[in-house]
């Protein structure tokens, strides 16, 4: 009797609806460039043009894989104004702890040179275009703002949490992104000493002036990476409606849980994912807001626990969160203490 060898024998059963429904995310990642696409969108939302930069290619060729990769469900697509953006997704469903494992996998690969060159190119494009805007608009700043969500509304909600920490009274506090200063005397009447810090001379002028005031109040000029390369630590974070104006929030988040003590606090009100396009013009944005999933993502990253949120409704549909995290006592993996 001839016998079938059992490897060359037909599956029994039908088809396997489990092996067709992977099928697109293993084709997916069986490229290369797709792979360090999605090592790009980490933590980070890129436009079409500014992948076509990194990448150094034509948009027709970038959008074939681009494609495979929002069929797959790796990244989504979205409209703002007349660009596209693309943004890695949560993990979700009944593949979300493999995704979640390539991701991993593929966030420890360092990026190549070229790579990092071009992301460094679009990073200072960001930047330069966050600054001028700033620099045109120190006198209207307010009123810039107030065309998203009302300071009073959402800067209550802030010191709503800060006040959970406890007694400040004997504790170093930094602001992240001051502004025209708004909040200093509120902070500097809580905390021992506070740093504000900023990266515009011409917003930091308007800080001093504000908080002149406070003997306890020091602005500098600078970021949060420049900062952390001093011995400066502080007691609590305070990032008062800023990471939508940073190139890189993920980075200013990192930096934040390394220039706080074991046991600090970081207060953090930040707008939700909205679809309003214009607001990158006329409030000098960057992002367009995030999911609260992503920043408790993020936060978790740094080593940071998430331990109270609140949402404040504005008009045209915005949505404010402001969430309250922890750095854990003992000492954090790969942070500085």
């Amino acid at each position: 009797m001839t016998m079938t060898p059992l490897a060359m024998q037909p599956p029994s059963g039908g088809t396997d609806d489990g092996a067709a429904a992977l099928a697109p995310l293993f084709k997916a990642l069986g490229d290369v460039l797709r792979l360090r696409i999605l090592r790009l969108l980490k933590g980070d939302s890129l436009s079409v043009s500014e992948l076509c930069e990194v990448f150094e290619l034509r948009q027709s060729a970038l959008s074939h894989h681009l494609k495979i990769l929002v069929q797959s469900d790796l990244v989504v697509r979205r409209r703002e104004g007349t660009a596209i953006f693309y943004r890695r997704v949560l993990p979700a469903g009944r593949d979300a702890t493999l995704v979640e494992t390539v991701f991993h996998h593929i966030d420890q690969q360092p990026l190549d040179a070229d790579s990092a060159a071009g992301m460094a190119r679009v990073q200072a494009q960001r930047e330069h275009n966050s600054l001028h805007f700033f620099q045109g608009n120190v006198d209207r700043f307010r009123e810039q703002q107030e065309l998203i969500a009302s300071w009073k509304d959402y800067t209550q909600a802030a010191l709503h949490l800060l006040d959970h920490c406890g007694d400040l009274s004997r504790l170093s506090l930094l602001e992240i992104g001051p502004g025209d200063g708004a909040l200093l005397p509120a902070l500097a009447q809580r905390a021992a000493t506070v740093v504000a810090l900023d990266s515009s001379e011409d917003m930091l002028s308007k800080a001093r002036a504000t908080s002149a005031a406070f003997a306890n109040v020091t602005c500098q000029l600078g970021d949060t990476t420049t900062l952390l390369q001093t011995e400066n630590r502080f007691d609590v974070a305070v990032a008062n409606m800023v990471l939508h104006h940073t190139v890189d929030p993920l980075q200013v988040l990192h930096d934040t849980a390394a220039l706080l003590r074991p046991g600090g606090w970081v207060v953090i009100s930040e707008l939700c994912r909205h679809d309003q396009a214009w607001a990158r013009e006329h409030c000098g944005d960057l992002w367009l807001g995030f999911e609260p999933e992503q920043l408790s993502v993020w936060a978790s990253q740094c080593g940071l626990e998430s331990t109270a949120e609140l949402f404040i409704a504005q008009r045209n549909g915005f949505q404010i969160q402001v969430r309250l995290f922890h750095r854990p006592t003992l000492s954090l993996t790969g942070l500085k203490s």
